[in-house]
């Protein structure tokens, strides 16, 4: 299924609003804004969370939908992409977190994770810091957790869509138990996405209707929102929970991720059959934004963890949100541009050893090999670079 150009708009405007929105909770969270200014700035940051986990779903449905995709070459793709911004962001977290322990002593940062950084660093390399009962984050990067549920949802995508075969059903196996119960409790958010994708592939909904729905469910989605059903679902989780509590925190909003995941698929799939074709005048400015989106929501928590190592008792003023954002924005620019090159640098040097390999033992003339990592750029849906 081709998408249409409104649709990728919106996808990609919603991404970076995505975005927007845990930065807005994060400067709640880290008092950057307070008084009345604060109601301007919702903690919605994990409804957000939920919309990137349905676009990723969709994306890579998209992705390995439109041609068909080695294992080499879907592994490729997805590792460049998530590799790229999130090793200098490791290596950030992990160098300023020593720094500002040297500076400061013992209890700025998470310690034993400095301590023990040769367990942690292959620990977040894999992405396992939620695997089974574990809650663990690298220094200073608080939005990286989403990262250990998306990384091995592509594994399963991978082991079960990509892999041929018998031995699908056994990688997909392993995948699952090296996952455990905390990642497979949003998975079926994650496969709500691909599912989306399958569904609007062979069926349609009236335009009249399509806008009256994507109207409607983001009026739910504020509503929710506003309302505070999450918190009432999270009070019936703890309530009812029939498992070990070492479980619940940070999935006691399971129940809610589910109904927002519902509106969002019903948002997309209505903003789909409604012709926005008023995105298409401001399309420059949505793919550039879209192009920042995983940069910004990795790099600012370490931002703003650093304003406050160094502002620890200070209320924030007016001049301190201005810096404060201006610093988000400058290091956004930066390892976007930076993390783009070196995912195409990688690419470029996997497709020369797949060419390689290929090559025939003996030279002879031949026309150049296309690229076998060529796919469509999945993030923006229309070969514009770019992550979710």
């Amino acid at each position: 299924m081709k998408l249409p150009v409104p649709f990728s708009l919106y996808l990609d405007l919603v991404r970076f609003l995505a975005a927007m929105v845990v930065l807005s909770t994060h400067f709640r969270q880290f008092q950057l804004v307070s008084g009345p200014a604060a109601g301007f700035f919702p903690l919605a940051g994990h409804m957000a969370v939920v919309v990137f986990f349905v676009l990723s779903g969709f994306v890579i449905a998209y992705a390995t939908r439109s041609k068909q995709v080695t294992l080499r070459e879907y592994a490729a793709a997805r590792a460049t992409r998530i590799y790229s911004v999130a090793l200098p962001m490791l290596a950030l977290s992990f160098g300023c977190a020593f720094v500002v322990a040297g500076l400061f002593g013992p209890g700025m940062t998470a310690d034993y994770v400095l301590d023990k950084a040769y367990l942690y660093l292959p620990l977040h390399l894999l992405f396992l810091g939620h695997a089974w009962t574990l809650s663990e984050v690298p220094p200073w990067l608080v939005p990286w957790w989403s990262l250990g549920y998306e990384a091995w949802y592509y594994v399963l995508f991978g082991a079960v869509c990509v892999v041929r075969g018998r031995r699908r059903f056994a990688a997909g196996a392993v995948a699952l138990a090296i996952m455990g119960p905390q990642i497979w409790l949003l998975l079926p958010v994650w496969m709500a996405g691909v599912w989306l994708y399958r569904w609007l592939d062979t069926h349609s909904i009236p335009r009249r209707a399509a806008r009256v729905g994507c109207v409607f469910t983001t009026a739910l989605l504020i509503a929710f929102h506003l309302l505070d059903i999450e918190g009432r679902l999270k009070a019936f989780v703890w309530a009812s929970w029939p498992f070990s509590t070492a479980l619940l925190p940070g999935n006691d909003r399971v129940l809610g991720d589910y109904i927002v995941c519902v509106l969002v698929v019903l948002n997309f799939a209505c903003a789909r059959f409604a012709a926005l074709t008023a995105l298409q005048a401001w399309a420059a400015p949505i793919r550039k934004l879209s192009f920042f989106t995983f940069p910004l929501y990795l790099c600012h928590a370490l931002v703003l963890e650093i304003w406050r190592a160094f502002h620890p008792q200070q209320d924030a003023g007016a001049a301190d949100f201005v810096l404060v954002l201006l610093a988000i924005a400058v290091f956004t620019w930066v390892l976007g541009h930076g993390a783009e090159r070196l995912r195409l640098a990688a690419l470029a040097w996997i497709g020369g050893r797949t060419k390689r390999r290929a090559a025939p033992p003996r030279p002879h003339p031949a026309a150049p090999l296309a690229d076998p990592l060529a796919m469509p750029e999945e993030d923006t849906l229309q070969r514009i670079p770019r992550k979710y």
